[in-house]
C-alpha cells in the first residue's frame, strides 16, 4: 500500500518552466512518475518535452486539474508566490499537495494554516524534500517521486522513514537499502516553524499502513512535535519506531540550519526530544550513522 502516494498517483508540477522545476520534473519522469500536468502562468497551451514524454502545460491548476485528473502537486516556484501557489492546489481539491520551496515568509504560512483549516487538501512542506513511494523497477523506479529526493537510493519495502531533514532522510533510506531493505514510504516534512504535515501525521499513517512494518523518525532541536509524536506511540504505537535527534550541540539561542531549529525559552532542546523518544520505547540512534541500525535490531 504505502501512504499518501502511490505509483498511480497523478502530479502536477507548480513552476515546470522555470529551472529547477524542470530538472526535478524531468528526474520524475524518469524515476516513472506519473506527472500529467505542468502550471504555469502565461504559458497555458505550451507543453514540457523531456524524451518520449510530452507533459502539458495550464495557466491555473484548476485547469489542470479539470483536464488530466491531477490529485497531487509539486510546488517550485519563489518564496514571494509560493504561499499563493498552496492555496491555489487547495482551491482546485487536490489530495496533496508538496511545497519544495525554502524561505517563505512565516506570516505567509501563518495565512496558509488558516485558510487550509478544515480542507480536504493535506500540504507537505515548505521547504523540504517531499515524499517518495518506491516502485518495483531497478533501482526502485516506477514509484511515485514527489519533489527532490534521489530516487535511486530507495528500495520497495516495508520501513517507513519520516524527517524534518532532508539530507538526513537520504542517510535514513541509503543505510536501509545498503541492507538489502526496503521502504514503504520516505517523507521529508520541512524544518520550517509553521508546515503542514507533522510527524504525528506521519506516523499515524504508517501505525495504520499494513504494508509498513517499521519506522524512522528523524527530528531535531526548535518546536515540540517530536514530543508531541513520542507521547501518541507511547499510547497507541503497535511497530517498532527508531528514531534520531539532530542538534545535540546546538546552543541555546541560535537558529541552526531550518528556521524552525532553534532553542527558545529553554524549550526544545535535544535532551528533552531524546527523553520524550526513550519514555516511549523508541530506540534512540547515537549518531545519524546508526539509524538503521537501532531499527533492524529493534526487529
Amino acid at each position: 500500500m504505502a501512504i499518501l502516494v502511490t505509483p498511480q498517483t497523478k502530479v502536477l508540477v507548480q513552476g515546470i518552466t522555470g529551472g529547477f522545476g524542470a530538472r526535478h520534473t524531468q528526474l520524475s519522469l524518469d524515476y516513472g512518475t506519473l506527472i500529467v500536468a505542468g502550471v504555469t502562468p502565461g504559458k497555458g497551451g505550451q507543453a514540457f518535452t523531456h524524451g518520449n514524454h510530452s507533459v502539458p502545460i495550464f495557466d491555473t491548476v484548476a485547469e489542470a486539474t479539470q483536464a488530466t485528473g491531477a490529485t497531487a502537486s509539486a510546488i517550485f516556484v519563489p518564496p514571494p508566490f509560493a504561499a499563493d501557489a498552496i492555496l491555489e492546489g487547495v482551491d482546485a481539491g487536490l489530495d496533496l499537495v508538496v511545497c519544495i520551496t525554502e524561505g517563505i515568509p512565516v506570516i505567509d504560512m501563518i495565512k496558509v494554516k488558516g485558510a487550509m483549516r478544515g480542507c480536504r487538501t493535506r500540504l507537505i512542506g515548505p521547504n523540504c524534500p517531499g515524499i517518495v513511494t518506491p516502485g518495483e523497477g531497478p533501482d526502485s523506479k516506477g514509484g511515485c517521486r514527489i519533489g527532490i529526493a534521489p530516487g535511486y537510493i530507495h528500495k520497495k519495502g516495508n520501513i517507513g522513514v519520516v524527517s524534518r531533514s532532508g539530507t538526513l532522510t537520504y542517510e535514513a533510506v541509503w543505510q536501509l537499502t545498503c541492507r538489502g531493505v526496503g521502504q514503504s514510504t520516505c517523507i521529508g516534512i520541512g524544518g520550517d516553524p509553521v508546515n503542514g504535515t507533522s510527524h504525528l501525521d506521519a506516523i499515524q499513517m504508517f501505525m495504520a499502513d499494513p504494508e509498513t512494518r517499521g519506522i524512522i523518525m528523524i527530528g531535531e532541536i526548535g518546536g515540540s512535535a517530536e514530543e508531541e509524536a513520542a507521547e501518541w506511540i507511547k499510547a497507541h504505537g503497535t511497530k517498532p519506531v527508531a528514531g534520531f535527534i539532530a542538534g545535540g550541540t546546538a546552543p541555546a539561542g541560535r537558529r541552526m540550519g531550518h528556521a524552525g531549529a532553534i532553542i527558545s525559552g529553554g524549550k526544545g532542546t535535544a535532551s528533552a526530544k531524546i527523553e520524550a523518544f526513550r519514555a516511549a520505547g523508541i530506540g534512540v540512534a547515537a549518531t545519524p550513522s546508526d539509524m538503521a541500525e537501532t531499527l533492524l535490531k529493534m526487529m
